[in-house]
């Protein structure tokens, strides 16, 4: 990504901090893993007027989600173990965007298979067969029908993103760790452009 102040976007590993004993997310470290900057740490620290949701809210705000935990608790009384895969905090021009994949594991195989995707931003959480579908809903492009194609259509936009985060968790779990953060980066520049066409046509 491409942290705030800079041009240049880097590969980073970024730790969201909470304040002892709460919940909400005060700041976040980045640490840098490219060129000379490599080690070097960055924090950034969150306005204290601003409230901003930190991962363990973002699970009870999907927890409290009636659709949402109803599912996954018929899925886990149906033979299979629900696993909730790692949330992934993403920086998108001032906000913070919540992705977390979703798995299921037969007790026979014991092979976990993504079969939903969560996505919190702002006041919405929705949970999609993919992240296709679920930044369709959270930027407006719910229905059923896609808005018709063009150069740098929200469409496309919602596309390339689907595509980048599955070929990221190719990447991860074959451990090409090199791949992973330059499909984090790329992924990291289309959700910052739907934000931005979301501010365009949002009152």
């Amino acid at each position: 990504m491409r942290l705030p102040g800079e041009e240049v976007a880097q590969f980073v590993m970024l730790t969201p901090f909470t304040p002892s004993g709460k919940s909400n997310m005060i700041g976040w470290l980045a640490a840098r893993s490219d060129g000379d900057d490599y080690g070097r740490r960055t924090l950034f620290r969150f306005p204290k007027t601003q409230l901003v949701y930190g991962p363990a809210q973002i699970e009870s705000r999907i927890d409290q989600d009636t659709e949402i935990s109803r599912d996954l608790t018929l899925w886990g009384q149906r033979g299979s173990e629900v696993l909730r895969g790692n949330m992934l905090v993403i920086p998108v021009d001032g906000s913070l965007l919540y992705v977390e994949p979703i798995y299921l594991q037969a007790e026979s195989t014991r092979l976990p298979d993504m079969k939903r995707v969560i996505v919190a931003f702002r006041d919405s959480v929705v949970m999609r067969e993919t992240l296709d579908l679920a930044l369709r809903a959270v930027f407006g492009e719910g229905g059923s029908s896609p808005p018709p194609s063009g150069t740098d259509t929200v469409a496309e936009l919602i596309q390339r993103a689907a595509s980048l985060f599955a070929s990221a968790e190719t990447a991860a779990r074959n451990g090409n760790w090199a791949e992973y953060g330059r499909l984090q980066t790329e992924l990291s520049q289309v959700l910052s452009e739907l934000q931005r066409r979301a501010g365009e046509t949002t009152p």
